[in-house]
């Protein structure tokens, strides 16, 4: 299955339409070369564990590499590893978040570095995130980042200060183009305190030096001096070595467009002379009811911490699934409870249906209903990576009795391409273990409360089953009851 221009074509098959930032509007996909899409994804700083939030937006560019290959497409991967260079401030001010991980747990920065890699490629292999095609690490790319350096200075886009070398946003009469910013307004009023010399507020570091009298532990030779790159500079570079001077897609968190991206898109297409990225696509963020998740703010949680709590990494997946990626998803244990609930019926329901994918069924009609499933599902992922309208597909599909088991089975198998939930994976156990017959009575009589819409009684009795440690929770299949 799949369409696509340059992709798989079917007959009538919706073109893939992606949300572009630059332009804030959908846009047809048509990739550089027919038939392949590059992407690069902006990865982890590894001086701490990924918190949730952070694996919103992997999760997100994973569907949408998925999309991709589901519509016919071999997509190239490329994924940084931040291993140096992201200071504390976008000021290009304060500590390298390296050092001050290293600082925090009395190791050097390559044991940190080493150590957050390894539990970052554990997170999403558990959340069934494809690996990328190529993984590129800071700091064994620092020829490219100083031939970037040396190409923007020769083209006098960079100035050298006591602190290091910087670019010169005066020169890119775009700059911002991608925020939309308002640059005469940063200029009067600057968002942060810029370094000492700095043109401009907006200018920013490509090259910082070592300050004299400092060893830090990370720092190479440069024809400016003993230092170490800027944030941005790595991620224009490692795109640019490993997808061309000009790429297809380019994808991360709404938090960095007003900065990072939109760094990268000056020092890359002034060094150039040409179009940086083509698509460029950002995820919103998980909030935890009305902040955002964040490691500053000390309010963030990890993966682990949700399996520490019985839940399996694909049920936050499947949460996940439930908000569009370009719209803010809250992040609550109710909803995470759901979330779970509606992924086990999923998988109880393919179980049901035999250990094999099985045919169609028979009849040209039932061919011609899993065709339609399958064409309304397609319809969704391709309109701008529509996973709830597709997961809604899938649950129809699920519940039609009209469609024979062998042919709904494998029709949500091939959903399952795009969704990446393992929906052909053994049935995992109940995480309630067995429910006693007190407790299912309780449950029972709420039941029929609800339905004699008498809901005093219906209350009362579900608080009678909290007090003894179990919560219903009402789901499209009918109550499920969970142990507190």
């Amino acid at each position: 299955m799949g369409s696509g221009v340059g992709g798989k074509d079917r007959a009538g098959s919706p073109a893939l339409a992606l949300f572009n930032t630059m332009g804030r509007k959908k846009e047809p996909f048509v990739p550089l070369e027919p038939g392949r899409a590059g992407m690069y994804t902006c990865g982890p700083t590894v001086y701490n564990y990924a918190h949730i939030g952070n694996l919103r937006t992997y999760i997100f560019e994973d569907i949408l590499r998925r999309t991709l290959e589901y519509n016919g497409f071999k997509v190239t991967h490329v994924m940084n590893i931040t291993d140096v260079g992201h200071l504390t401030s976008d000021a290009d001010t304060g500590e390298d978040k390296m050092e001050e991980g290293a600082r925090r747990e009395g190791k050097s920065i390559w044991e940190i570095a080493a150590f957050y890699t390894e539990a970052f490629r554990r997170d999403i292999a558990r959340l069934n995130i494809l690996p990328p095609t190529i993984w590129c690490e800071a700091t064994k790319h620092i020829p490219e980042q100083i031939e970037l350096v040396r190409r923007l200075e020769e083209k006098g886009y960079a100035y050298l200060l006591p602190d290091g070398v910087y670019f010169d946003t005066s020169k890119f009469p775009d700059y911002g183009k991608l925020a939309m910013l308002d640059i005469e307004g940063l200029m009067a009023g600057a968002r942060v305190r810029p370094a000492e010399g700095k043109r401009s507020p907006t200018d920013f570091a490509l090259w910082k030096l070592t300050p004299p009298g400092v060893k830090r532990q990370m720092e190479w030779d440069s024809p400016w001096g003993r230092g170490f790159p800027g944030w941005h500079i790595e991620c224009s570079a490692m795109a640019m070595k490993y997808l061309g001077e000009t790429f297809d897609i380019h994808a991360g968190g709404v938090d960095h467009i007003n900065v990072h991206h939109t760094n990268e898109i000056a020092q890359a297409e002034c060094a150039t002379g040409k179009r940086f990225v083509r698509y460029w696509l950002h995820g919103e963020f998980l909030v935890m009811e009305k902040d955002k998740m964040s490691k500053s703010a000390g309010n963030f949680i990890t993966l682990q911490t949700l399996v520490d709590r019985g839940f399996d990494p694909l049920d936050y997946r499947y949460l996940c699934l439930t908000a569009h990626y370009r719209s803010q998803l809250v992040f609550r244990r109710e909803s995470l409870d759901a979330a779970r609930s509606a992924r086990r019926s999923l998988l109880e329901r393919i179980h049901a249906h035999g250990a094999g994918a099985g045919a169609a069924g028979g009849s040209a009609g039932v061919a011609k209903a899993c065709e339609r499933y399958a064409a309304r599902f397609l319809e969704a992922i391709n309109d701008d990576l529509n996973v709830p309208a597709a997961l809604a597909v899938a649950w129809e599909l699920a519940r039609d009795s009209s469609v024979p088991a062998g042919g709904k089975k494998r029709v949500l198998l091939d959903f399952d391409r795009v969704f990446g939930l393992r929906l052909d994976a053994p049935l995992p156990a109940d995480p309630n273990g067995e429910i006693p017959d007190e407790v299912k009575a309780l449950a029972a009589r709420r039941e029929e409360a609800r339905k004699a819409k008498n809901w005093k009684e219906a209350d009362a009795l579900r608080e009678a089953l909290g007090k003894i440690g179990y919560r219903v929770e009402d789901t499209p299949d009918g109550p499920r009851i969970f142990r507190v």
